[in-house]
Order: structure tokens, then sequence, then C-alpha cells
């Protein structure tokens, strides 16, 4: 991968993506329409109105294919139409208070979506390389200032977190020689889970998310509450955990034996600002002074307080790191939300414009 870009890896090169219609899902589909990859996406629905995948015209340019991420005999039929040679398993239920609210649903989507993915792709001989997203929340949370790193221990205090675990525990399965000799496997494709933090960026109309829920504060004209404030996040823009997905995916391509099976994208500033100061910064690029931050801690929402991950490993292997600050993460967000509240944006241009500052500006030489 040292002398390959990521154009090089994914020109004509055939991909499938689950979770396409997804803030991410969608973001990392564009990425790699304009790498030239062929793209087929597998989702259920459009998970929200507005939406990111929308407003990118997404669905224009690739193959847009529906379905259940836990129906295993309609993924693995899409997957075998498709032939991609990658697949970047991102579907999940992503929602952490959500979890709260519906923790069967957690669990079966995003272990057994999970499940399904791998079993596909040991069906489907085409599929050489498969990136399992999953959570910087994977770990057990103890409460340490320390940033977790892919040997500590995994976990998980509440259902999202605890479900992404488990996920992880299921791709290590997937990932031996042993399992694919004794289940008499068809395919045997490198597989490796990547572990991101808290992603920001344009297109996310998630409901509790912070953003997300300022957008639709400031379009409504009305303060928003926010809880946990003091909470500290790995705080990152969109593009720079799917830069890694991207880099990730194509060492599994030409160098799997010496590709991390799990791997950390996340922030390198040693203070993330918390949430009360995210939002304020937030606030103040979009200029939106009818809009106030309401303060109001909450202690039994199960969410941990602090968190923080150690992304040494895709520097050292993978050769990966991140671009924009926190502050220029949120900077970059805001923009992309105030052109699209002015109403006079086509934003998949803006969104390709954005992509493309990213690009010149990422150290990573690959991705350029």
């Amino acid at each position: 991968m040292q002398n390959k870009t990521v154009e090089d890896v994914f020109r004509n090169r055939s991909v499938f993506v689950t979770g396409h219609t997804g803030f991410k899902g969608a973001w990392l589909c564009l990425w790699l329409e304009t790498l030239g990859a062929k793209v087929s996406g597998f989702s259920d629905e459009i998970p929200t109105r507005p939406s990111g995948y929308e407003l990118m015209r997404i669905g224009n340019r690739i193959a847009d294919l529906r379905g259940e991420i836990s129906d295993q005999q309609a993924l693995e039929a899409s997957m075998h139409a498709a032939a991609p040679t990658v697949v970047f398993h991102l579907a999940a239920q992503a929602i952490v208070r959500q979890g709260f609210e519906q923790p069967f649903d957690t669990f079966a989507t995003n272990v057994m979506g999970t499940v399904a993915v791998l079993e596909a792709a040991r069906k489907v001989p085409s599929v050489e390389a498969v990136v399992v997203v999953t959570s910087d929340k994977v770990y057990e949370n103890t409460g340490s200032p320390w940033a977790y790193r892919e040997c500590d221990p995994l976990g998980g205090h509440e259902p999202y977190g605890a479900s992404k675990a488990a996920a992880e525990i299921a791709v290590m399965t997937y990932q031996t020689r042993e399992f694919h000799q004794a289940a008499g496997s068809a395919n045997a494709p490198a597989v490796a889970t990547a572990r991101a933090g808290n992603v920001i960026g344009g297109g996310d109309w998630a409901r509790d998310r912070l953003i997300p829920d300022f957008v639709r504060a400031i379009s409504e004209g009305r303060d928003q509450e926010i809880r946990q404030p003091n909470a500290t996040r790995p705080w990152q823009h969109v593009l720079e955990p799917l830069g890694g997905y991207l880099v990730l995916a194509s060492a599994l391509l030409e160098n799997p034996e010496q590709t991390p099976p799990a791997v950390n994208f996340g922030p390198d500033q040693p203070d993330m600002p918390n949430v009360a100061a995210v939002a304020e910064t937030f606030l103040s690029v979009m200029k939106a002074p009818e809009t106030r931050v309401v303060l109001a801690e909450v202690t039994n929402s199960g969410e941990a307080k602090t968190l923080r991950v150690d992304s040494s490993l895709a520097r050292e292997k993978l050769h990966w790191k991140p671009c924009w600050s926190a502050t220029q993460a949120i900077e970059q967000t805001a923009k992309w939300y105030k052109a699209y509240l002015a109403g006079n944006q086509d934003m998949r241009a803006f969104s390709e414009r954005q992509l493309a500052d990213y690009r010149s500006e990422t150290p990573v030489q690959c991705l350029r």
C-alpha cells in the first residue's frame, strides 16, 4: 500500500456497502464514487428525512439494494449479484439511547447483522476483504483517563456498546483459518474491525445526537437542552475514519497477513472539548444567536462520561493519522449545515468540494 493510492486500489473495483443510506454510509459511497469504484449499497430504508444520502444524490450513481441486514438469505443474494471484492459493513443501530429503549432490536441488528454479513462473505467467492465498522464504545469503560488500545478488554455497560463488543467477538471467529476449514467455507476473506470515535459532519439528522439536535433547534429558532455537558468524547469529522476504512481495506487486499485484526481511528488531541464546548463552538460558527445551550446534567443516562481511544496502531501499521482538529471538524460541519439551511446550495457539489478540501490537506499520502 506504500506506493499505491486509494484511487489505484478502488478504481473500477466492485465494492459492497451495508448501511449506505446512513450518515457515514452516504459519505463513504460519495468518496468511493469519486475514486471510480463500482458501488452497491444494501440498507433497509433511508433512516431520516432530511438525509445526507438524498441530498448528496448517492442513489443516482450506485446500485441501491434494499433489505434487512439480519436477513441472511437476502443479503447473500444481493452480495452474490454485486460480486464485490471489498465489503464495508456499516449497517447498525447506532444510537446509544435507542439501545436502552430497544435493547433486543439493538443486539439483533448489531450482532446478528454482522454475522449475516460475514456468512454472506464466506459464501461469495469474489469477496477478498471485509471491514466491519464497530465503535469506540466496544471497550470495557472503567472511567480511566487513559486512551483505550486495541489490546484492552472488550465490554459494555449499555446495549449499544455491548452489542458492538459482541459483534467484535463474532468477527474473531471469522478471522480464524480453523473456523473456515471446519465450516467448509467456500471463501475465507481477510476481515478486520474498525473502531472510530464520535463522528460529526454534514448530513446527519439522527435523533439524540448532539449536532443534529442543534441543527433542528436552529431551524426552528429555539433553545436546545444537552445531557451530560461535561462529558468528553473523541470528536472527529466523518471523513477522518472513512479515510481510515479505505486505508484498512486497501491493506487487507494488499497485505492481509500484516494487517491488524482491529484498529482504532480517533483524534490525537490530548484534551478533547466536552459536550457543552462543542455545542457552543458549533452555535458560534453557525451564527445562531436565537438558539442557546440549556445545560441539564442527566445523572441516570447510563452513558460513560469520559472516552478516548489510542490510534497509535493505525499510525504505525497503516500510516494513517488524523488531519482536522476537533475545532476544525466542528467548523467544517457547521459550514455544511449553513449551506443547507441557506437553501441555495447543491449539497452534492458542496460535499464533493469538502471532500476534495480534506483530501488536499490530509497528511495520509495514499488518500490524496
